[in-house]
């Protein structure tokens, strides 16, 4: 069949509705920060080599086999792992599909949902590049990276479902935007810092596995500086949403610096406590949520309304 016939017959199949649409973009957003969690089961119980090649679990098999050196658990949370993956990139194409076929079609909406696939396939290339290269600290730093830029690329994602293809209109005090972009930088600065913490840290997912070679207290103190960094930025955003902000805005500040100031409990129990692999695991559930958090808060303060036509379709879906 030639490639413009295809293409004809595709862009005649039925759109979604909004509600659908909407419904399949918040399914990315949480698919997205799940494989971030479960990828941090995989580091605390040791499972990051229990299968030990990419993409087969073991030369020969797809899947767990019985072996001596690798335990029967360990193969299944790994393998469990990788098969999630495939939960997330079938959720990141329904996402697609259902952009491209939306009518009139919206090209910021249509990219962001193609990041999604494309960002699931990256994600494989490096979890693969991390099995082989025997979880190497900085390579599990990438992976988590990745995993964060896409969770914020998906709630973005979400609320182009109803945005049009129009210029962003800014929401807001005129210092905000500018703000939150700082805020984002020191976001980014905090995530890193926190995977050089993991990657000193006591949970390399395999026993064997190299650790960075930098004190472990004097990078959780660091964490913890570029932290009050952040929450003194999230005062200063308060600071200018002080007086009659939009509503939405000050809802979601609020529900930030919630987030953020569970999130550093959680972070100083942590570190209290010796690191228990369940806290690590709830400290990157709430990395996740913190992202998501932030992301929507930068969302209220840029708004691309819909021209007619994209407001008639949405009225009619």
């Amino acid at each position: 069949m030639p490639l413009e016939s295809l293409k004809s017959r595709i862009d005649r199949l039925p759109g979604a509705g909004v509600r659908t649409q909407r419904a399949v973009a918040v399914a990315v957003v949480v698919t997205q920060a799940l494989i971030a969690v479960t990828g941090s089961v995989v580091r605390v119980t040791g499972s990051g080599l229990g299968c030990p090649t990419w993409p087969q679990c073991h030369p020969g098999s797809l899947i767990p086999v019985d072996h001596a050196e690798f335990a029967a658990l360990n193969q299944w949370i790994e393998f469990g792992n990788r098969l999630l993956t495939g939960l997330v990139g079938f959720v990141a194409i329904a996402a697609f599909a259902l952009a491209y076929l939306d009518r009139p079609r919206r090209r910021h909406y249509v990219r962001l949902a193609l990041a999604m696939p494309l960002g699931v396939a990256l994600q494989a290339l490096i979890g693969g590049a991390t099995v082989r290269l025997d979880l190497l600290w900085w390579t599990v730093a990438v992976h988590f990276l990745v995993s964060a830029v896409m969770v914020w690329l998906a709630v973005l994602l979400v609320h182009a479902v109803d945005e049009g293809d129009g210029p962003a209109e800014r929401v807001g005090p005129d210092a905000l935007p500018r703000l939150l972009v700082a805020l984002v930088a020191v976001l980014g600065a905090l995530l890193l810092v926190g995977t050089m913490v993991t990657g000193a840290g006591p949970h390399a997912g395999d026993p064997l596995t190299p650790r960075l070679g930098l004190p472990v207290q004097t990078l959780a103190h660091a964490h913890a500086a570029v932290l009050f960094v952040f929450l003194g930025m999230l005062l200063a955003v308060g600071y200018l949403l002080r007086s009659a902000p939009p509503r939405t805005l000050w809802r979601r500040y609020l529900v930030l610096v919630a987030v953020v100031l569970g999130q550093g409990t959680l972070g100083f129990v942590q570190y209290w406590t010796g690191v228990p692999e369940l806290l690590v695991s709830l400290h990157v559930l709430g990395a996740m949520t913190v992202i998501v958090a932030t992301a929507n808060l930068w969302c209220a303060t840029r708004v691309r309304p819909r021209v007619p036509a994209e407001a008639e379709r949405a009225l009619a879906a």
